[in-house]
């Protein structure tokens, strides 16, 4: 919450606003040299988060599968071991039946083989087209990881070209709103907000409202041009100030600009 030491006058308020939408502006202007790098950036993040889980769930599949083919080629060497001590038993039955039996037995024993080489056959094949998916998946990654590295590259590029400058104009944005009322704070971002190009606090020009281009009746420009209470645009909201006040705040801004080069 804004804390204000004093109550400022309607002038003083205005020429306060007036001064935090030009550095609220300026670091606007500061985040549209990013463009949409930043969006780019995540959306690329985004992407490469979801690709190495698609990889990580084909070689996940791929274990499954080699773990069935381990299991079916158990099951291979149980029913050869099967069919090997029914063919020794087929040697010592007692009759018929019993050689029936184990005829059966081995038939079904090597029908268990059959389907065991045919599941195998299956998962090789699941194998071979997640391998081939995954492989795919893999080139793609590394496109969009190199990808994800130049625009990360061109983001911190143009970050350090204008961290301190950011931080600067923060920093005098905060000491500014430190100045001025809660609740107007709370109007002044509000309208921010809702407003396409960030402008809360626009000068009349040529007799129409500086941010939607309305215009303003006379009566409404004295208002303004008093300076006794905050008015607003009719059409839009935004706060309205005179030329005048606006003009000198941009003559103070510029003088305090060419002694700090000096």
């Amino acid at each position: 919450m804004a804390k204000v030491d004093k109550e400022l006058s309607v002038p003083e308020k205005l020429a306060n606003l007036y001064k935090l939408q030009i550095l609220v502006s300026e670091i606007d202007r500061i985040k549209t040299l990013r463009g949409e790098l930043p969006l780019e950036v995540e959306d690329l993040e985004n992407e490469v988060e979801r690709l190495n889980t698609r990889i990580g769930g084909f070689r996940e599949e791929i274990a499954n599968q080699e773990r069935k083919i381990a299991g079916k080629q158990q099951d291979i060497e149980e029913a050869s071991a099967l069919i090997e001590r029914y063919t020794a038993q087929q040697d010592d039955v007692k009759n018929n039946k019993e050689y029936e039996f184990l005829t059966k037995e081995i038939e079904y024993q090597n029908l268990e083989i059959e389907l065991c080489h045919k599941r195998i056959n299956e998962s090789l094949a699941i194998i071979d087209d997640l391998k081939n998916k995954e492989a795919q998946a893999i080139k793609e990654l590394e496109e969009r990881t190199g990808d994800l590295d130049l625009k990360k590259g061109e983001l911190d590029e143009i970050i350090a070209e204008t961290r301190s400058e950011e931080e600067m104009l923060r920093e005098k944005a905060k000491k500014i709103e430190n100045s001025i009322e809660a609740r107007l704070l709370t109007s002044f971002k509000r309208i921010r907000k809702n407003t396409h190009n960030g402008l809360a606090v626009v000068s009349i020009e040529r007799d129409a409202c500086g941010g939607c281009f309305n215009r303003v009746t006379p009566q409404r420009q004295i208002d303004v041009r008093s300076r006794k209470k905050i008015i607003v645009c009719e059409f839009c909201g935004r706060i309205l100030i005179d030329p005048e006040l606006a003009e000198e705040n941009e003559m103070r801004r510029r003088r305090k600009s060419i002694i700090s080069t000096l």
